[in-house]
């Protein structure tokens, strides 16, 4: 009897998932997004537009870690009748299962005219967040304080005074 035998190890698996995320269930995955609004719709209420998407993740049960504005272009062919596109990239934390009800939301807001969801590598997470709020990525490994420094020294310009007082006290 295939069907009464026991795979060893998944319901074990799935508890590990559930413990990552606080509960048992689907795991919790990063997932970066481009969206491309119709650029009339955004041009007339940029907030309103961006701002449907975090309560489209928050309504699937997700939160959002960054969503900026990308940039905007004409686009290679009309979508919607549509000759121009406002770009939007969004990064958010959603359980595995929620990303088909979060692509229909998509699906159904007029002023998307298209998005495509990706699972982000658990390991460059970090690093593609950052990149989407514009943060520098500093290695880890050095200490704080010289890196801190060191962004001190790099914003300041050394400059040298040239006031010929110098040259008066050696010509003396």
């Amino acid at each position: 009897r295939l069907g009464a035998q026991r795979r060893p190890g998944m319901y074990e698996s799935i508890q590990r998932q559930g413990a990552d995320t606080g509960r048992l269930g689907l795991a919790q995955n990063v997932y970066e997004c481009m969206f491309i609004f119709d650029s009339n719709a955004y041009a007339r209420d940029p907030g309103a537009i961006s701002g449907r998407i975090p309560k489209m993740v928050e309504k699937c049960g997700g939160e959002v870690l960054a969503s900026r504005l990308w940039f905007e272009q004409r686009l290679a062919f009309p979508i919607k009748g549509n000759r121009k596109g406002t770009y939007w990239l969004s990064f958010f934390r959603l359980e595995s299962g929620k990303v088909a009800e979060f692509n229909r939301e998509c699906q159904l807001d007029d002023s998307i005219l298209r998005h495509l969801t990706l699972k982000v590598d658990p390991r460059m997470a970090e690093v593609r967040i950052s990149q989407a709020r514009v943060e520098p990525v500093v290695p880890s490994s050095e200490p704080a304080a010289s890196r801190e420094d060191a962004a001190v020294d790099a914003d300041e310009p050394k400059v040298e005074a040239i006031t010929g007082e110098d040259d008066e006290k050696e010509a003396s």
